[in-house]
């Protein structure tokens, strides 16, 4: 086995109505869950927030989609969401969740952010994920989930730097497409070496 599936934030303060609804996030959920069927792994990640986390504009008495710099660099400061313990964080009931090996949290850390499934936005603190598919052999990743721009672009990259063989599923991917991140994230990605299928 060398190949897994790799689905990002597939939760419900990401998908309409939540707190961080990310445009048409709901309508991807059918498509991943058919596709779970074609890996032999499939790991999933759930943003896991402390309330009162850094990077809530709340937190901050700050208005939402405003940027901070903090320790590590810039942050964009967002609404509330994925909160631990509430239905914001849950999966989206429609999700395959019995499918997973692995469900990776990320974000509970109250002092900074984690996009990336490898990384905490400091680039150097990680989740654990690497040594969990380099420990079962898996040398290739396909990327799904929300959002394209943000935890997907950050995980594909990350995954690509640490040399992983890695495909982002733009067709089971929606973006927040934020201030032009869409367009960025899209030409990182294919710097970084990842295909965009």
């Amino acid at each position: 086995m060398t190949h897994a599936l790799l689905v990002i934030d597939v939760q419900n303060d990401f998908c309409p109505g939540g707190a961080l609804a990310v445009p048409e996030g709901d309508l991807i959920v059918p498509g991943i869950n058919a596709l779970m069927a074609d890996f032999p792994a499939v790991i999933l990640t759930q943003d896991w927030h402390p309330a009162g986390h850094s990077s809530f504009a709340s937190t901050h008495n700050a208005e939402p989609m405003t940027m901070t710099d903090m320790p590590y660099g810039p942050q964009v400061l967002w609404p509330d969401h994925c909160i631990q313990g509430s239905i914001g964080a849950q999966f989206h009931p429609d999700l395959t969740v019995d499918r997973a090996d692995l469900i990776i949290r990320k974000g509970y850390n109250p002092a900074i952010d984690s996009y990336s499934a490898f990384f905490e936005n400091d680039h150097t603190t990680p989740t654990g994920l690497e040594g969990y598919l380099r420990t079962r052999g898996i040398t290739d990743l396909t990327m799904v989930g929300l959002a394209t721009d943000f935890c997907v672009n950050f995980s594909a990259v990350d995954a690509a730097k640490l040399g992983f063989t890695v495909t982002v599923r733009e067709d089971l991917t929606r973006a927040i497409d934020f201030d032009g991140s869409l367009t960025a994230a899209r030409e990182g990605m294919h710097a970084a070496g990842v295909v965009l299928a």
